[in-house]
């Protein structure tokens, strides 16, 4: 009898043994599989989540939105606790919320965070306590559809892969302000949802060659400011950055360079609110993209974006309340505070020193142009010291106004005030104020399409009170929220991703009346007859300015552009300022 039962319970347990065994192989990645030549397909990506969560309740997945494609974007949860109100989770633990597939011919995330996941709930990873992870395994879902393999013309693998563009030809790495596309507009309800505190997005290098396979684009710590700019920059990215060294794995910033050797220096990448990272810091959030480098084979690009999200989770996992408590510090003096910078360039009186690991160069002469080219010698790798400009300056400081007022009719602004959850209300009646007013002095347009805009830039205005009528409807929208950044990154015509510079805004740069100068002539004699001060600015233009004398429509049209004729809403932005300890503040408390 005995030996009966140890004959069962050995067979009992090889046949569980058996069993798990199947179900870990169950879980193997297509980049396994492959020996690491290969990434898996959008659905394979989204069956692997879907399985992996049948089988595990640390693991959620949820679909959220919609994107260009049609398809949904899907948001995975891990947490070692199986909560997954997020309402909940993000006054408990620290966030880290990971994109996958902004680029999808960039797929060494996609494969590294399936792998992440899978070790987490199998345990091979140790289970965090204090945090969670959240990813968008897929964010650019139309351009994984559209795979092929020789889009990446200078990158090193894996076989085929997804293209750059959405589904709209989008590149989804330029939309996060302007949520054109409704993947952009998915991944703000996703972030608002999650309130990351912590933004990784995985890319893959361009640029030049080097010894690296792992570089690191941390937001600006300058532009993120205050104490939380100097966490990320004294400890937050050395401490990833000896944590992947103690794991052999050497990282370096971005090489931001092109056409060009990296050891004559190079400046650290500004990430605008236009990217995901420079989106993530308007709301206070340590954002990085990772940059593994086309170059290097498939295999150890995922494989270094594996490890370098593993240590990001255990620092987030040491550094939770300290993570917390900069962050919630962060929005509150954020959200009251006087001034504000925008315009950000290089400080030249400030440089960082890094021990460069990269390749000599040799400068051949092209067999196809006849011209000179680089090449990259990588049997003479060196070690040497290179000047890293790393540190910024703002070119412009606006004070902070108590709110702004839209005028109703700007509907697509409004939209997006509404996916980011800015607060504001509209108005109950008409009524007049004296408000701040911006006159759109000048600005320079791209010459070429740009993400389906001519994007303006070096935008000047000219800033006066002026007696506003304001109509029932208008919105009302107070500075003193959470969003606060977002705002004056949007609203302040001069910012470099503002509304206005990506042509939200351009019907008012366009004159809908003029004149027929048979007919002002007559007119304009009787205007200056009537104004001597005008007259007197007039006269002296014509003296001071030879081509303006010897331009009969141009004396015309300035004559009739200092006239009541001349239409009040040409060039005139119509969002308009309330400032701080104005009359016009206590609408605010109606």
């Amino acid at each position: 009898m005995r030996t009966f039962l140890t004959l069962f319970t050995l067979l009992f347990l090889i046949s569980c043994e058996t069993t798990t065994n199947e179900e870990t192989t169950s879980f193997k990645t297509v980049f396994e599989t492959s020996d690491g030549l290969e990434t898996a397909t959008y659905d394979e990506v989204i069956q692997f989540y879907l399985q992996l969560a049948k089988n595990y309740p640390e693991i959620n997945v949820q679909t959220i939105g919609s994107t260009d494609s049609g398809y949904p974007l899907h948001l995975v949860t891990f947490n070692s606790e199986g909560d997954f109100n997020y309402q909940k989770l993000a006054n408990d633990k620290t966030i880290v919320l990971v994109n996958n597939g902004i680029h999808p011919g960039e797929s060494d995330g996609i494969d590294a965070t399936m792998m992440l996941y899978r070790d987490l709930v199998e345990r091979k990873i140790k289970h965090p306590n204090n945090v969670v992870l959240v990813t968008i395994p897929v964010y650019n879902v139309g351009g994984m559809l559209n795979r092929n393999s020789t889009t990446r013309a200078n990158q090193n693998g894996p076989k085929s892969y997804g293209f750059r563009g959405n589904a709209q030809n989008y590149d989804l790495n330029r939309d996060f302000i302007k949520a054109d596309t409704k993947n952009a507009q998915s991944f703000i309800e996703i972030f608002h949802l999650t309130k990351p505190d912590i933004f990784i997005d995985n890319h893959v290098s361009n640029g030049a060659d080097y010894q690296y396979t792992l570089t690191h684009l941390f937001t600006q710590h300058n532009k993120l400011g205050g104490d939380l700019g100097q966490y990320l920059h004294t400890e937050f990215m050395p401490k990833l950055e000896q944590k992947l060294q103690e794991s052999n794995w050497d990282i370096t910033p971005y090489v931001n360079v092109f056409n060009r050797p990296p050891e004559t220096g190079f400046t650290q990448f500004m990430d605008s609110p236009r990217y995901s990272t420079g989106y993530a810091a308007l709301w206070n959030t340590l954002g990085m993209m990772v940059e593994t480098h086309m170059l290097k084979p498939y295999k150890p690009r995922v494989e270094g974006a594996y490890e370098l999200m593993k240590q990001m989770i255990s620092i987030a996992e040491n550094n939770h309340e300290k993570i917390k408590e900069l962050r919630n510090k962060s929005i509150e003096n954020y959200s009251t505070a006087s001034t504000y910078h925008l315009n950000w360039e290089v400080d030249t009186t400030q440089t960082t020193t890094l021990q460069f690991k990269g390749f000599e160069v040799d400068t051949l002469i092209s067999e196809i142009t006849n011209l000179p080219r680089l090449k990259y010698d990588k049997n003479r790798p060196f070690i040497k010291k290179v000047k890293y400009s790393n540190y910024y300056v703002p070119k412009d400081t606006i004070e902070v106004p108590a709110a702004y007022i839209i005028k109703k009719g700007w509907q697509k602004v409004i939209d997006r005030l509404d996916f980011n959850h800015i607060d504001y209300f509209e108005l109950d009646k008409d009524t007049t104020l004296y408000l701040e007013s911006y006159k759109i002095k000048d600005y320079k347009t791209r010459n070429s399409a740009y993400e389906g805009h001519y994007l303006h830039y070096n935008t000047q205005i000219g800033t006066s009170v002026q007696k506003i009528q304001l109509q029932k409807g208008d919105y009302v929208v107070p500075a003193n929220q959470e969003g606060l950044r977002y705002l004056l990154e949007t609203l302040e015509p001069q910012a470099p991703d503002s509304f206005f510079n990506w042509n939200f805004f351009d019907t008012v740069l366009q004159q809908k009346e003029g004149f027929s100068p048979y007919v002002f002539e007559d007119i304009a004699l009787e205007i200056l007859k009537q104004n001597q001060s005008l007259r007197d600015s007039f006269l002296a233009k014509k003296q001071s300015d030879q081509q303006f004398s010897e331009n009969w429509y141009a004396q015309l049209d300035w004559i009739y552009k200092h006239s009541p004729y001349y239409e009040s809403a040409h060039l005139q932005y119509p969002v308009y300022r309330i400032k701080k300890r104005s009359s016009a503040e206590s609408i605010l408390k109606n």
